[in-house]
């Protein structure tokens, strides 16, 4: 028994999410005692496996093979169907990207199982794992428990701070499969690429984000003076980008980007679930708001009671302060 970690690479290297289902997988493998297993697919897969032994795991699977070159559902399915069959699983988890959703179903249901997908959180009561997702457009969580095994779970981004490198080397195994060309029914194509952001919030490690309490657009240079004295990127909820105040790619929420900062600054932003739902997995949330009953509060670590006009100044002065 044991967990494996499916990872996901494109043009040669691990993706971001793959780190963070790596962490995810991690913490599922330490509240049930059971080793975690890296598996990688593709070809010519040992930069990628050294890499990935790096990683804190028990072991670094490959799935070696011409066909798997190229991301097909039939090939991955049946290839992952092999390894599955093969190490008898409790859990298997995925990084929840357009790949994934399209085989890690049809690879399910070969074991007649669910697949609890896009989960934000892991709850752990002893060696019973409990996954939490969202429901509604984050409005409302769901606690789902596999009842049979193995359990899949495709990981939401951004949620999990990415796993951190160990420095000591896990022990690679090469698994083989067994396809012929016969199994592969789909002609492979490009991978899917989502639209290309000139901004990637979700790789900042500070983030200073505003809401409908700067009142107007003019005001918007008090916050970029604070984004820039600390080094941080700007943000907005959603009602600052419908405006046109900032462009759509710095809006973070459930129709925005999603995103997982050391520290995010919320200023003037009251706490709408479908903002929470974006900054949530923030290591250090600090709000500033005058309303003192406003539901970010309830996410923040820190909070300040107050007007953000009166605040943010003496915020940005305290800070170059102590930069000089």
């Amino acid at each position: 028994m044991s967990v494996l970690v499916v990872l996901e690479a494109r043009g040669g290297k691990l993706i971001r999410i793959s780190y963070e289902t790596l962490a995810a997988g991690l913490q599922v493998g330490q509240a049930a005692g059971l080793p975690v297993e890296a598996i990688l697919l593709g070809q010519s897969l040992q930069p990628l496996a050294a890499e990935a032994s790096g990683y804190s795991v028990d072991k670094v699977v490959t799935l070696d093979h011409p066909l798997l070159a190229d991301y097909t559902a039939e090939g991955y399915t049946l290839a992952l169907e092999q390894l599955i069959r093969d190490r008898r699983p409790e859990y298997v988890l995925f990084p929840h990207t357009y790949q994934v959703r399209d085989y890690a179903p049809k690879l399910s249901a070969r074991f007649r199982t669910s697949l609890v997908s896009d989960v934000v959180g892991i709850k752990a009561n002893g060696s019973a794992i409990t996954f939490v997702r969202q429901l509604f457009g984050g409005k409302l969580h769901a606690d789902m428990v596999g009842q049979e095994k193995p359990v899949f779970v495709s990981v939401q981004a951004s949620v999990f701070r990415a796993a951190e490198t160990s420095g000591a080397g896990s022990p690679i195994e090469a698994f083989a499969v067994a396809i012929e060309p016969g199994h592969i029914l789909s002609k492979p194509e490009a991978p899917f690429q989502q639209t290309q952001r000139s901004v990637d919030l979700g790789t900042a490690s500070m983030i200073v984000s505003v809401g409908r309490g700067i009142r107007e657009k003019d005001n918007l240079a008090l916050i970029e003076s604070l984004a820039q004295v600390l080094g941080a990127e700007l943000a907005a909820s959603r009602p600052i980008c419908d405006n046109g105040w900032l462009p759509m790619e710095r809006q973070v929420g459930s129709s925005g980007q999603t995103v997982s900062p050391k520290v995010y600054f919320a200023l003037g932003i009251s706490g709408a679930i479908q903002h929470l739902v974006g900054m949530k997995g923030s290591k250090t949330i600090v709000a500033i708001n005058k309303d003192e009953s406003a539901p970010i509060f309830e996410a923040a670590h820190y909070g300040i009671v107050g007007d953000l006009f009166e605040v943010v100044p003496a915020l940005i002065e305290e800070l170059r302060k102590a930069k000089s």
